[in-house]
């Protein structure tokens, strides 16, 4: 995983090149703040009633 490497940001800058690891356009990263902020749904948890254990 270093410079030869064409699937990192790495190799992608060491061989002059652009992809999904390194983008053309220059991306930003702010923290907090998104041109559309999603809503984060909260995972309802199906609370499941164990059965008594039976003694022997």
């Amino acid at each position: 995983m270093g410079k030869g490497d064409r699937k990192t940001a790495k190799g992608k800058r060491y061989s002059s090149s652009y992809g999904n690891a390194r983008s053309a356009k220059a991306v930003t990263k702010s923290a907090g703040t998104s041109a559309a902020p999603v809503a984060k749904k909260a995972a309802a948890k199906k609370v499941v009633a164990k059965k008594a254990a039976k003694s022997a």
